[in-house]
């Protein structure tokens, strides 16, 4: 189906210094590649990087065969990326939030998919709320919302699961497969072994020295970590 995303001899980091080995991996149009390993391995460096959020130490990351570019129409248009950050307006509401997305991708009937996003993620009741007025959980649920409302060929989560009580985390996971049987591209970096095998079809373990799993495998280093 074509390769979306590709790194090559990526290698990321602060004030020079990496934090993991060298990544060269590819994540074609349909597939999910998971990220696992311990806390502080760098697997949220490697997918900020990914994202355009932090410049590489050393290496390339081409989405869709050009060079990654935050400030480029084409790249924002194709990247979709959640982390654990509470980027919000102070003064919208929740609905807002999600309107102001939705009409700025140019989607049909915008109002109408606001609401379907608000159901799926339990926030009706709070869709007049501002973000200060939410708690973390239903903060991390706007987070996603914001990231799934949105069309894009390579979506990067990061820990999504934070927050998210069981019910949630599954309905998420056949999110996150829904977007790749699409024809969507999936970064998923995570802790939890049940979302991992529910929606992965390739892993990455990262560390000093990146290797690439099958799902199960990884499934067993987050447990056993």
């Amino acid at each position: 189906m074509g390769k979306v995303l590709e790194a090559e001899r990526l290698l990321v980091g602060y004030a020079g210094s990496p934090v993991c080995g060298e990544v060269t991996a590819t994540v074609d149009a349909g597939e999910v590649r998971g990220m696992v390993g311990v806390n502080g391995a760098g697997k949220s460096t490697v997918a900020r990087t990914i994202a355009g959020r932090q410049s590489a130490l050393a290496g390339d990351i081409k989405v869709h065969g050009l060079l990654i570019d935050p400030d480029a129409v084409p790249f924002r248009r194709h990247v979709s990326a959640v982390f654990d950050d509470d980027l919000f307006f102070p003064s919208l509401t929740v609905r807002e939030h999600l309107l102001l997305i939705a009409r700025g991708h140019s989607l049909d009937d915008p109002e109408a998919r606001v609401e379907e996003e608000l159901d799926f993620f339990g926030l009706l009741g709070r869709a007049h709320a501002i973000p200060d007025a939410l708690s973390s959980g239903q903060r991390r649920r706007l987070l996603l919302a914001a990231g799934l409302i949105r069309p894009s060929s390579l979506l990067i989560l990061d820990e999504p699961e934070q927050r998210l009580d069981p019910t949630m985390r599954d309905a998420l996971g056949d999110r996150i497969a829904a977007h790749a049987q699409d024809g969507g591209a999936v970064v998923l970096v995570t802790h939890d072994p049940q979302l991992l095998l529910a929606t992965a079809t390739t892993c990455l373990v990262i560390g000093e020295e990146v290797q690439e799993f099958h799902p199960e495998q990884g499934a067993s280093i987050i447990a056993g970590s």
